[in-house]
């Protein structure tokens, strides 16, 4: 467990220089990792990522991660460059050469570099698959308790948010739009529905039921998503994937936002008004217990 004072965050902090990166089948100090400037995820952000929380050295859910990075790579059309062995080879040794008890692993596929910038995808050209490790900081129950300011923003994303896109423009935008407002995540509306975060999935608690978007093309499925459909169902929790109207976030007993590095955190506060009591309520704090527990269980490689 890893606060930003901890030995192991400083030491992080302190070593950045040895930190060891992989890039096109070879292991680098991070500052010696360097990609050409006609990568086309440089130009055209063609390529697609994945993130993967590893605690104790134990990847989370790497088959599931493994697959939607595979749904990503076919959706636009780029072979995988590796085996599954060869990415769990990869995943591992980085885990192993950078320290931190817990950390969360970034990787990206790009359709690698071509001679000239062509929309039009190039023939025979080698992509890129570049990966990172980074400390993952924990928090303690009592400071996720403490909850997030949210605030609702159009959605002007595209219309393909199942693909896990190195494109993230618009992304970055609407989070920057929350940042400004002083909120920690814009939640998305289209079409006067809930879709997800900027950068998180959205739930809502209502009469004790846990809701959520279903899946579809207007967000991504993410993996602590469906762990926590999962481990609700297991643990009792009545929950169910369903259309979320806008004007059901203001009549929501709680609201939460998960992703794989801030699992899952309660909204308080959405557009400057209270969610529920504005403190973070019962069924979070049942989650968030199964939750820890669950990672308490990977970390001793029971998963």
């Amino acid at each position: 467990m890893h606060k930003s004072g901890s030995p192991d965050f400083v030491f992080w902090v302190h070593n950045m220089s040895q930190r060891i990166v992989y890039l096109n089948g070879q292991y680098l100090p991070i500052e010696q990792a360097q990609v050409s400037v006609l990568d086309r995820g440089f130009l055209f952000g063609d390529g697609v990522y994945e993130v993967i929380p590893a605690y104790g050295g134990h990847l989370l859910r790497l088959p599931q991660h493994l697959q939607r990075l595979q749904n990503s790579l076919d959706a636009i059309q780029l072979v995988n460059p590796l085996s599954k062995d060869e990415w769990i080879e990869i995943l591992q040794t980085l885990l192993t050469k950078n320290q931190g008890q817990d950390q969360s692993v970034y990787l990206q596929v790009t359709r690698g570099v071509a001679e000239q910038r062509d929309h039009s995808f190039p023939d025979a050209i080698k992509p890129t698959v570049f990966v990172m490790a980074n400390l993952l900081p924990a928090q303690s129950k009592d400071e996720l308790a403490k909850g997030v300011a949210a605030i609702t923003v159009d959605d002007i994303r595209w219309r393909a948010c199942h693909i896990k896109a190195i494109a993230l423009l618009a992304n970055t935008l609407l989070r920057q739009q929350a940042t400004a407002a002083g909120a920690a995540e814009a939640i998305l509306i289209r079409d006067g529905l809930v879709t997800e975060g900027a950068a998180s999935n959205v739930f809502i608690v209502k009469d004790h039921v846990l809701l959520t978007p279903p899946v579809g093309p207007t967000l991504l499925t993410g993996v602590t998503r469906d762990l926590i459909l999962e481990q609700a169902k297991l643990n009792g929790i009545d929950c169910a994937e369903r259309d979320i109207a806008e004007g059901e976030l203001t009549q929501a007993d709680e609201i939460w936002l998960s992703s794989s590095t801030r699992e899952i955190l309660p909204v308080i506060s959405l557009n400057g008004d209270a969610v529920g009591n504005g403190q973070s309520g019962p069924i979070w704090n049942r989650m968030i217990d199964i939750f820890q527990q669950y990672k308490d269980v990977l970390r001793t490689g029971a998963e």
